[in-house]
C-alpha cells in the first residue's frame, strides 16, 4: 500500500513537494545557515516526501532579529488595528481557497484522513484566523477612578493600556500541525506581536506552505518567520534573550524543559501539555450516543490527541455490554492511508511513535490486560496500529497512567455508590473529561468536581474557537482560544496622570 500511488494528489501539492523547502525569515525563503536539510516522511508507507531546510540556533537567531526589527522599526507596530484585522482575515480567506492543497499536504505529512484534514483542520484554522482578526480592533484598556490616599486634594486621570508583548516564539506539535499553528499565530498577530513559528520536525510542510499565505496576504517582512528544525531549534528559541514570550504545545516532559530554558530573561510562557483524560459513562446515558461518542473520544486523529478520552470509566451495571459495543464499533473502523477519502483511522505519525504505542500494547498485555479488540500492528508497511480496547486493567497499569498517544483505550468499571470522581482525578494531568448521562443534575455535579480544563457533557471533543482551552495540573499553563488567548499575547500598562 503506497498512499501517493493509490490516490491522486493535486498538481499544486506535487509542485510544492518537488520544490525547495526553505526557511522563511524576514520575508524571504532562505537556506539554513548550515546548508543542511532533513527528510520528512509519509507515515502511510514510510517513503520520503521531501527534504526540508534544517533550522538550528543560528537560524533562530536570524529569525529573532528579523522579528525584533519588524516589531520595533517596521510598519507592523504603526499599523492601525483595522489594517491588521483585514490582513489576518485575508489569511482565513486564502486558507479556504487553498483548502484542498493544505488538506492533502497535511494528510501526506501527518497521516490523517484527507477528508478530516480538509473539513476540520483547514476549515477550523481559517475560522481561527477570522475570529482573531475581529479581536484586533477590540483590544481595550480601561479608565480607573483612583483615590490616591497619599495625595489628598489632587486630581488624577488614570487608565490602562493593553499592549503587544513583542517577539513571540511559537512551538507547535505534529498531531495538528496547521491547526495548532493557527491557535498561536492568529491571537499573537491580532495583538500586534511579531512571531517565529517552529513546527515539529515530523510535520513541517503545511507550516512552510503557510508562509506563502502570509506573503499573499501582504504581511510585512519579519512579522512572521518560520523555522523548521529539531529540539535544539526549539531550545534556542525558548532560551533566546530577545524573545519576550514562548508558547508551546507538546508533551509535559518537553514543557518542563521549555520553562527551564525560558528562565534566563523570565520571558512569559504558555504551555498546553499532555493529558490522560477520563471519559465517564453512567448507566442512565443514551447508550448508542455514548458508544459513538466514546469511540470518537479515543480514536479521533488516530488517538494522537492530547485530550483523548483514553481512560473509559463505565458504571458497572452496563460495563460488559458497553465495552463490547465500543470494541465492536472499533473493529469496524476502516484503516488506511490518509489520502484515501474513506479512511477513518490512518497511521501514526512516525516510526518512533509506532514503536512507542506498540510498546504500550505489549506492556499492557504483559501486565494482565485483555484486549477486546486490536492489540497489534495493522498491515505490513507504514505505521498502522489496530484500535485497541483493553479491559481487566488496574489503575496502576502504565496503559492507565501514562499518555500513549495512539488508538488505545483502557476501560474500568465504577459503582454508583463510590462514583467515578476519585479514579477520574487520579492523574498528574487535567486537560479534559467527558460525561455521559441523562441526569442534568448529575452532569453538573460531576463536572464541578472533575479537575480538568474542559468538560464535555454528552459529547466529546466539544471544541469551539470562542471557548477557552487549557489544562489543570501538569497539563499546562494558560488558556488558548476565546478571549483568553488575547490575554496570553498582551500585557497591561497602568498610566496615572496628575492634573
Amino acid at each position: 500500500m503506497t498512499a501517493v500511488a493509490e490516490h491522486t494528489i493535486s498538481s499544486a501539492v506535487q509542485g510544492f513537494l518537488n520544490g525547495p523547502k526553505k526557511l522563511y525569515i524576514g520575508g524571504e525563503f532562505v537556506d539554513a545557515a548550515s546548508g543542511q536539510t532533513f527528510a520528512t516522511y509519509n507515515p502511510a508507507d514510510g517513503q520520503k516526501l521531501a527534504d526540508v531546510a534544517h533550522g538550528q540556533a543560528e537560524d533562530i537567531d536570524r529569525a529573532v532579529r528579523a522579528a525584533r526589527t519588524a516589531f520595533e522599526d517596521g510598519p507592523w507596530s504603526r499599523m492601525k488595528a483595522n489594517e491588521r484585522e483585514r490582513m489576518i482575515w485575508r489569511v482565513g480567506d486564502i486558507l479556504c481557497a487553498r483548502a484542498e492543497e493544505f488538506g492533502q499536504l497535511e494528510a501526506l505529512d501527518n497521516g490523517k484522513s484527507v477528508a478530516i484534514a480538509t473539513a476540520v483542520d483547514v476549515a477550523w484554522a481559517a475560522d481561527v484566523f477570522r475570529y482573531y482578526a475581529g479581536w484586533a480592533t477590540k483590544i481595550e484598556g480601561s479608565t480607573v477612578n483612583v483615590s490616591m490616599p497619599f495625595s489628598p486634594g489632587g486630581e488624577f486621570h488614570a487608565y490602562t493600556l493593553r499592549e503587544a508583548i513583542g517577539v513571540c516564539g511559537l512551538i507547535v506539535p505534529w498531531n495538528f500541525p496547521l491547526l495548532m499553528s493557527s491557535w498561536k499565530l492568529a491571537p499573537a498577530l491580532a495583538a500586534g506581536n511579531t512571531v517565529i513559528l517552529k513546527p515539529a520536525e515530523q510535520t513541517p510542510l503545511t507550516a512552510l506552505l503557510l508562509a506563502e499565505v502570509f506573503e499573499e496576504a501582504g504581511f510585512p517582512p519579519g512579522v512572521v518567520n518560520i523555522v523548521p528544525g529539531f529540539g535544539d531549534a526549539g531550545a534556542a528559541l525558548s532560551g533566546h534573550d530577545d524573545v519576550d514570550k514562548v508558547a508551546f504545545t507538546g508533551s509535559t516532559e518537553v514543557g518542563k524543559k521549555i520553562v527551564d530554558a525560558a528562565k534566563g530573561n523570565l520571558k512569559k510562557v504558555t504551555l498546553e501539555l499532555g493529558g490522560k483524560s477520563p471519559n465517564i459513562v453512567f448507566a442512565d446515558a443514551d447508550f448508542d450516543s455514548a458508544v459513538e461518542g466514546s469511540l470518537n473520544a479515543w480514536l479521533f486523529n488516530h488517538g494522537q490527541c492530547c485530550v483523548a478520552g483514553t481512560r473509559l470509566y463505565v458504571e458497572d451495571t452496563i460495563f460488559e455490554k458497553f465495552t463490547e459495543a465500543v470494541a465492536h464499533a472499533a473493529s469496524q473502523v476502516k484503516i488506511g492511508p490518509g489520502l484515501d477519502p474513506t479512511t477513518q483511522l490512518g497511521p501514526l505519525v512516525s516510526q518512533e511513535q509506532f514503536d512507542k504505542v506498540t510498546g504500550y500494547l505489549r506492556e499492557g498485555i504483559a501486565d494482565g490486560a485483555r484486549a477486546l479488540t486490536g492489540g497489534n500492528r495493522w498491515g505490513d508497511q507504514g505505521y498502522f496500529v489496530e484500535p485497541t480496547v483493553f479491559v481487566d486493567v488496574k489503575p496502576e497499569f502504565s496503559i492507565v497512567q501514562e499518555e500513549i498517544f495512539g488508538p488505545v483505550v483502557a476501560a474500568l468499571p465504577f459503582n454508583a455508590d463510590d462514583g467515578p470522581i476519585t479514579a477520574a482525578n487520579d492523574s498528574i494531568y487535567g486537560l479534559a473529561a467527558g460525561i455521559w448521562t441523562r441526569d442534568i443534575s448529575k452532569a453538573h455535579r460531576t463536572a464541578k468536581r472533575l479537575k480538568a480544563g474542559s468538560v464535555w457533557i454528552n459529547q466529546y471533543n466539544g471544541f469551539d474557537t470562542a471557548m477557552p482551552f487549557g489544562g489543570y495540573k501538569q497539563s499546562g499553563w494558560g488558556r488558548e482560544l476565546g478571549a483568553s488567548a488575547i490575554d496570553l499575547y498582551t500585557q497591561t500598562k497602568a498610566v496615572n496622570i496628575a492634573l
